[in-house]
């Protein structure tokens, strides 16, 4: 009997016949040890991998460089760290290629929230591998948490602040602008913004710009257009960009008039984003911890693969609200 067969049988995957299941299940009971989750320990490293779309955008380049900056603190922890770039364009292809890394101890991964994506992890976890949610969730899935922070909290915090900079003006629009993903966490920015500005302020109208590019160039050119097409420009309070092209929206503001009197809020502290915040071209920048995320993630990896109490107990990143005047 092979090494495989007993690892299937040991955590309860198909493909065994009863007969050697119970074979296996008596040799486990004559030795006095019970069965326990997760795969077998092939040494004192663990090996984990950090899963990603494969895109350019600057919130990505942003955890690869949080990821690389952390090898020192996965080494200390006697973790082996791959970083895998999977096309999100294409769910099923992005499934299957997750699907395939069975042979890690735990996974950390970014995911559009699609069912063959929610099915690809869990047969990962099915098959004994500890898998997490990043920045990012996959609801309904079999990961073991989700770790980054509360979006629909975030949406609600970027709707009170665009709301209250309108009530400074005459202007009563203001722009919901997302790119064309499926990920959870733009979903839920997009709910929470709308949902304060129901509750809280009817008076104020919401005009949702649909799949704007990630890339700066398409994010402006599109906006741009949107904007000709109808919306009278003076009545514009401020934009709300959920995701990236960030750049792009600041390019397409600007022809809204001054930019003190259009407010613009995005997420996360990347390079561009920095620069448009120094300059005022965005009054608000939403941001969570990123490199604490990472290291997060790798931390409860860790403990589940040894199976410590309370390893799930992690505290989420609290959304930080920045503008040009406390950037360190």
């Amino acid at each position: 009997m092979g090494t495989a067969t007993v690892d299937r049988v040991l955590n309860r995957r198909p493909g065994v016949n009863a007969e050697t299941v119970e074979r296996v299940l008596q040799v486990v009971t004559s030795l006095g040890a019970k069965p326990q989750p997760g795969r077998p320990r092939r040494g004192e490293n663990f090996r984990f991998a950090y899963v990603l779309p494969e895109e350019a955008s600057p919130f990505i380049g942003l955890i690869d460089r949080q990821i690389a900056q952390s090898a020192g603190d996965f080494r200390h922890q006697h973790i082996t760290e791959v970083t895998h770039r999977l096309d999100a364009r294409d769910p099923v292809r992005f499934a299957g290629e997750l699907a395939a890394l069975g042979d890690c101890d735990g996974i950390a991964v970014l995911a559009p929230d699609l069912p063959p994506i929610k099915l690809a992890i869990n047969e990962l976890v099915r098959a004994g591998v500890h898998v997490v949610t990043l920045f990012s969730d996959v609801a309904g899935s079999m990961r073991e948490t989700y770790i980054g922070a509360d979006n629909r909290a975030a949406g609600r915090t970027a709707g009170l602040l665009l709301a209250r900079m309108a009530r400074q003006g005459a202007r009563d629009t203001l722009l919901l602008s997302s790119q064309a993903t499926r990920l959870s966490a733009e979903i839920e920015r997009r709910v929470g913004f709308a949902q304060v500005l129901e509750e809280r302020f009817p008076q104020l109208r919401m005009v949702r710009v649909p799949d704007l590019p990630a890339d700066a160039d398409g994010a402006e050119k599109a906006l741009g257009e949107f904007l000709a097409g109808g919306i009278d420009p003076s009545s514009v309070a401020g934009i709300y960009n959920v995701g990236s092209g960030g750049a792009g929206v600041a390019k397409a503001l600007a022809r809204l008039g001054p930019t003190p009197e259009v407010g613009a809020i995005a997420h996360d502290l990347t390079d561009e984003h920095r620069t448009l915040l120094t300059a005022g071209a965005l009054s608000y920048l939403l941001h969570q911890d990123i490199h604490y995320c990472v290291l997060a993630a790798a931390r409860v990896l860790r403990a589940q693969c040894e199976n410590v109490r309370g390893a799930l107990n992690v505290a989420q990143p609290r959304i930080e609200i920045l503008t040009a005047e406390n950037l360190d």
